[in-house]
């Protein structure tokens, strides 16, 4: 049944319909559409874009404003939903290798990608990754964290942008224009505190706008603190580390750290590495230092204790000992950033991965523990490895290595060695 748009709902009804509409999210815009200008000459080194951002920011509506702006055939799909491998593999693939209507241009949404779950949704995130390679049309996933670990593959494949939570002012300024669509009589003062409550989402402050709508034409303050609730919201980690370092209360810096889907040993990472940056004072940032040195001589305790008393002290250390570390509060801006240690390690997991299995493997016929053999054994048997490839050959067939273990261990000579035992098994 065909539904009018004065009673379609307004979060629908006011969905931008040009690129312009977007607010607040210039940088990504322009990202995005140089990505997209690039796909008219050959396709890019990388085919997929990874749009992340917090909840109603405007990264669904951004991609299908551009669509209705620059003429593309929009095919859009949600991830969270349709997430099972044969799911993935029978809409997006063919979308991703046929041409729009009328040889249009085409681009493939792939939503909450952030809802596969790796466990439950087991080959998702692969057949994402064929698709990827493959395709023959511009791919737009989005995400609201894309840092889980599960996404990595799809992050190296990706060109990743970032889109911004929405300021209170932005969000005032879309619900007056509603409003004046509306013909409704709303109080600024009204339309602040929906702003405040909504967080940034542009959705719910929306939402809120229509509720307050239907019970007075009139939005008044009290309307608005009647029907709203103040969201409770998930902060991506460069928003919670921005809260940290720029509270002024100590219970906000105690609400930062617990504001994000991170454990506390991640946060613990993400601190660690833009103290720093943060603190420009020696003398700051050393106290900053000590207060989470502090915190992690409490996590070591509960490690080794299991007392979870102590968790409180660790994330006051954590918290306001090291947003209150500074001598003087001063607002600057600091592009947050991935921490090294976690990218190192996202980047020697599988040789790690190799070398647990390595150990395991030698262990019992060695007779001797694994932690021996990767202090002791593996260093030695690297070197025969990467100049020896011959006797490589004979040690790896004596203890009956598999050839992905083989490989690892010679790294640019595993081709000799491995030809040389097949020479040897003939």
């Amino acid at each position: 049944m065909y539904l009018s748009t004065q009673r379609l709902p307004w979060i629908i009804k006011y969905r931008p319909k040009h690129v312009d509409e977007v607010v607040d999210q210039d940088e990504a815009k322009e990202k995005l559409l140089e990505w997209l200008k690039s796909w008219e000459k050959a396709p890019p080194s990388k085919k997929a874009i990874l749009l992340h951002g917090p909840a109603g920011c405007g990264k669904t509506s951004l991609v299908e404003a551009v669509a209705k702006t620059y003429g593309y055939e929009l095919f859009e799909m949600n991830a969270s939903d349709s997430r099972r491998k044969e799911d993935i593999e029978r809409l997006a693939k063919a979308a991703s290798q046929t041409s729009g209507l009328r040889a249009r241009r085409k681009i493939i949404l792939l939503d909450e990608v952030d809802g596969l779950d790796p466990k439950s949704d087991v080959g998702g995130v692969e057949s994402l990754i064929e698709v990827i390679k493959n395709t023959r049309n511009p791919i737009i996933m989005t995400a609201n964290n894309p840092y889980r670990e599960h996404l990595r593959p799809l992050r190296e494949l990706s060109e990743v942008i970032a889109m911004n939570r929405l300021r209170e002012t932005d969000v005032v300024r879309v619900l007056t224009r509603i409003c004046g669509a509306e013909k409704l009589d709303c109080d600024t003062e009204a339309l602040k505190e929906i702003a405040k409550r909504s967080e940034g989402d542009l959705r719910s402050a929306i939402n809120d706008l229509e509720a307050a709508a239907a019970l007075n034409k009139k939005v008044t303050l009290e309307t608005v603190k009647a029907i709203s609730t103040y969201r409770d919201r998930t902060h991506a980690p460069w928003e919670a580390l921005r809260k940290l370092f720029s509270a002024r209360f100590v219970f906000q810096a105690r609400e930062a750290i617990t504001s994000t889907d991170l454990t506390p040993e991640e946060f613990k990472t993400w601190v660690n590495e833009h103290i720093p940056s943060w603190y420009d004072d020696p003398y700051e940032v050393w106290r900053a230092y000590e207060a989470l040195s502090r915190a992690d001589q409490y996590f070591g305790r509960i490690v080794k204790t299991q007392n979870w008393d102590l968790l409180s002290y660790a994330l006051d250390m954590m918290g306001p000992g090291v947003a209150f570390a500074r001598t003087k509060y001063k607002g600057k801006f600091v592009a947050f950033k991935m921490p090294e240690r976690i990218k190192l390690l996202a980047e020697t997991k599988r040789s790690r991965e190799y070398r647990e299995a390595l150990a395991e493997h030698l262990a019992s016929r060695l007779l001797t523990s694994k932690a021996n053999v990767k202090s002791d054994f593996i260093p030695y048997l690297r070197v025969i490895f990467t100049n020896n490839p011959k006797y490589a050959a004979k040690i790896a067939q004596s203890y009956k290595l598999p050839e992905e273990l083989v490989t690892w261990l010679a790294g640019p000579k595993a081709k000799d060695v491995l030809a040389y035992m097949k020479k040897t098994k003939k």
